[in-house]
This record gives structure tokens, C-alpha cells and sequence, in this order.
């Protein structure tokens, strides 16, 4: 397809939502380097903004022309897709010209349910009308550090049924960095993008990295699924939640995400950083002290 790029006016706020999560927070600053000006997109933001009240959405959009969308609680749960085509119908009226979407990597066949979600809701992004562009992002380093794992690698030992499956994992900061060269620089409208790390790592090897790094104990130990779905179930996370964590770690498992791409590279004109060099950083921050 051929698309007529709309120059960005980098005068115009951008909206960046999730703008207090790992990968927003980062596309923020990352935009305020460049000297764009940035409107939080946020509960917590003045103007406010929540997925789940759809009266927040005008003043957010108000006098934007690009926005960084990142859906929450997450792409593949069942209200994303409606959510989405209501929100990209509504910047679209409101004068948005260009969207960048967070989204994940998926297969070209044999799509899981949550993986179908996360394809539709990419599909109405693609239909809205301004010029979009699509991150399908690896698992990110700072889930290891920041996220859901983090408080299981602290304990000392992660524990997931991903078996010797492999992932290219990627640092939330080159996500944010290419987000913020395709939301202000040409060339990056209708193009979608799989960022991944140089690296393909089972859990098991990149937990060993982060032993050594901590220059702690830290163990991986192979779950079958039904195990973790169980202990995520006992730990208070609502169905739609271990259903979609389930599913992603099951592709894991069975080699669907075993290869990388060269696509951080093709923006940022560098190599994606180093799963040892985030271990690294993250442990003389005290990330993982016992």
C-alpha cells in the first residue's frame, strides 16, 4: 500500500498514553529529549484520560495530531478491540494525524484467541484513517526488573512453563526510541515493525545472566501451564488475565517467537541493547537484593 505521509507538526502535543507504564514513561521523555511537546495520557493527567470512561477522551485529544497509543490493561484482553476502534474513530474526527501502536509480535498463522485480539485491534488502528505505524514488541527486559517477574526473581527463583522455549527479549528504552522517531520523522507510516532484541534467550539463561550479574542464587524452575495458571489464579490475577499470560508463554514454549529481526536496527541506525548490559545496570541499581 502507498501512503501519503502527513508532516508532522511537532508544534501540537502528542498524547501518549500508558504515560506512567514502562514503555510510556520512556516514549515521553524520549519525545521531551526531541523537544516535543508531550500530554500525559493518563488517569492521573491533567487532562485526564482513562480506557474505561470514554467522556475523558475528548479534552485529551483536544489540539493533538499524533498519539502514541498503548491500550490498557492489555491488547489482548476482550474490550481492546471495541475500545480502540471507538478511541483511533474519535482522534480521527479530532484531528489526529498520526498514530504510533504498542502491540506484540504474532504469528502470520495459527493465532491463539488472545493473539487474534491483539491482531484486531491492530486492524482498526490500520482503519482509523491517519497514518499509523505498528511496534509488535518483544517481551521486554524490565519485566524482569519492573513488571509482573520482578518480585519472583527478587525472591530468587521464576518460575513459568515456558520449558526451553526462546524469545528475543528487548529493552523498553529502544521501544520507546523508535516510537518516538515514528512519531516525529518521516518514512514510518504503514509500516509495521517487530522489535526484538539481538539475542534469543530461554527464561532459564536469562535468569542465569541475572545471577550472575546480582552475584546472587537465582533459579528458573519449569512449571507445567496448568501449574501456573493455578498459582497466578491463587495469587488473586482475574481469569481474562492468567488466560492471556498463559497463552503468551504457551508460544513461547513452542517456538513461535524463536527469531529476531534486524527492525531496531533499520530505525535507530544502532544495534538493540544487550540483555547483559540491562542486567548489568539493573543490578548496581539494586533491582534484585534480596
Amino acid at each position: 500500500m502507498t501512503h501519503t505521509e502527513t508532516p508532522t507538526n511537532t508544534a501540537a502535543p502528542t498524547l501518549v498514553l500508558g504515560s506512567s507504564g514502562k514503555i510510556g514513561s520512556r516514549v515521553a521523555r524520549a519525545l521531551d529529549a526531541r523537544g516535543v511537546p508531550v500530554r500525559l495520557g493518563g488517569r492521573r493527567g491533567e487532562p485526564p484520560f482513562d480506557w474505561q470512561d470514554r467522556a475523558t477522551w475528548p479534552a485529551a485529544l483536544d489540539g493533538v495530531r499524533s498519539v502514541f497509543l498503548l491500550y490498557a490493561p492489555d491488547l489482548g484482553t476482550t474490550d481492546s478491540v471495541a475500545d480502540i476502534a471507538a478511541f483511533t474513530e474519535r482522534a480521527a474526527a479530532a484531528g489526529v494525524e498520526r498514530i504510533v501502536q504498542l502491540s506484540a509480535r504474532l504469528p502470520d498463522e495459527g493465532r491463539t484467541a488472545t493473539e487474534g485480539l491483539m491482531a484486531d485491534a491492530e486492524a482498526a488502528v490500520r482503519k482509523a484513517g491517519p497514518d499509523w505505524t505498528i511496534l509488535r514488541a518483544g517481551w521486554f527486559f524490565q519485566n524482569f526488573d519492573e513488571g509482573f517477574l520482578s518480585a519472583y526473581v527478587r525472591a530468587g527463583t521464576l518460575a513459568l512453563p515456558t520449558a526451553e522455549g526462546r524469545e528475543f527479549f528487548v529493552d523498553a528504552g529502544d521501544i520507546a526510541e523508535v516510537a518516538a522517531v515514528a512519531l516525529t520523522e518521516g518514512g514510518h507510516a504503514g509500516r509495521t515493525y517487530e522489535l526484538t532484541g539481538a539475542r534469543g534467550l530461554t527464561f532459564g539463561e536469562a535468569v542465569a545472566e541475572i545471577a550472575s550479574a546480582a552475584d546472587r542464587r537465582m533459579d528458573y524452575l519449569p512449571l507445567a501451564e496448568e501449574e501456573f495458571g493455578a498459582a497466578l489464579t491463587a495469587e488473586g490475577f482475574p481469569a481474562e488475565t492468567v488466560a492471556l499470560v498463559g497463552d503468551l508463554l504457551r508460544r513461547i514454549r513452542l517456538g513461535g517467537l524463536d527469531h529476531g529481526t534486524d527492525d531496531v536496527r533499520t530505525v535507530l541506525g544502532r544495534a538493540p541493547r544487550d540483555f547483559a548490559d540491562f542486567a548489568k545496570d539493573a543490578s548496581a541499581n539494586g533491582s534484585w537484593r534480596a
